[in-house]
């Protein structure tokens, strides 16, 4: 399958830079920049959801490449962070934390990006496994889920943060709570010890990139617990959008904590599920693709 543009920080490889290109994408008249090459890249593949109810057939355009495409990244767990009394086995089977929301999530993401703007997005997600050679730095778009219960391994660390740092954005959804925070900054503060996470004033261009938003107005809701009448898990009541930047300002980590954008993204027709949550996900998940792709 043909693969996406890529943003130009990314462009230099260990043992030469002809495998990644430029990309230019933003809403409106912005000009989608044309691939320039073709490389081998791993393929799509489908794995097992964490969640049954998130396993969903493919699009009938899953084949068509876009040039851009919802990277997903995937990881080993670690059981001591996190809620989860099920999603034990082989991270690289799926059915893990790594895969909450997916693949459903992501496929209603590249939905709402394909009806909000103008970016030519694909249908389908593109799982990313670090340990894949170079792969990683040929998408320059990631989520992560339930990052609380990551374990990378010290090459996945190292990986990751030479994406981050050529250019990549990495997007951080679906945990809450103290217990969780701890484990995602465990294996944060391995990636880059010596940059701080930052809570992200309310007139940061990624709140204002296509939407003016203000982070302070309402909490994206995590659908389990609303079944329970809150809109969170454990202490995660209080909404907060951090954020880890490069030595220019760039936001090459977004932090939704306390927030659940994958479950808006998949359950935003659902009466149930509270409206202003769902436009508050839409709506920041639209405003993170085109920051990461114009900055």
């Amino acid at each position: 399958m043909k693969k996406p543009s890529i943003a130009g920080r990314l462009r230099r490889r260990a043992g030469g830079g002809g495998r990644l290109r430029s990309v230019a994408i933003a809403l409106g008249a912005l000009i989608i920049a044309i691939p320039t090459g073709v490389y081998a890249a791993r393929e799509f593949r489908v794995y097992r959801s964490l969640e049954a109810q998130a396993d969903v057939e493919l699009p009938p355009d899953y084949q068509v490449p876009g040039e851009f495409v919802v990277g997903r990244l995937m990881y080993p767990s670690n059981p001591n962070f996190g809620f989860f009394r099920f999603g034990s086995g082989n991270w690289l089977d799926g059915g893990t934390p790594w895969a909450v929301d997916y693949p459903r999530g992501d496929r209603r993401y590249a939905a709402i990006l394909r009806r909000l703007t103008k970016i030519n997005v694909r249908s389908v997600e593109q799982p990313i496994n670090l340990d894949d050679d170079d792969d990683a730095f040929d998408w320059p778009f990631m989520m992560v889920g339930l990052p609380g219960m990551w374990d990378l391994t010290d090459d996945q660390v190292q990986k990751l943060r030479e994406y981050l740092l050529r250019g990549g954005f990495l997007l951080c959804d679906s945990f809450f709570g103290s217990r969780e925070w701890e484990g995602f900054t465990e294996g944060m503060r391995r990636v880059f010890p010596d940059r701080p996470i930052v809570d992200l004033a309310p007139d940061h261009p990624v709140f204002h990139t296509v939407y003016d938003l203000d982070p302070r107005t309402s909490q994206v809701p995590n659908w389990n617990a609303l079944q329970g009448g809150v809109p969170y898990r454990a202490d995660g009541a209080v909404p907060h959008w951090r954020a880890i930047v490069d030595d220019t300002g760039r936001v090459m980590v977004m932090i939704a904590f306390n927030n659940d954008m994958g479950d808006s993204w998949q359950w935003a027709d659902d009466p149930d599920y509270p409206q202003a949550g769902a436009k508050l996900g839409m709506q920041m998940g639209v405003n993170f693709a085109v920051y990461a792709l114009t900055h």
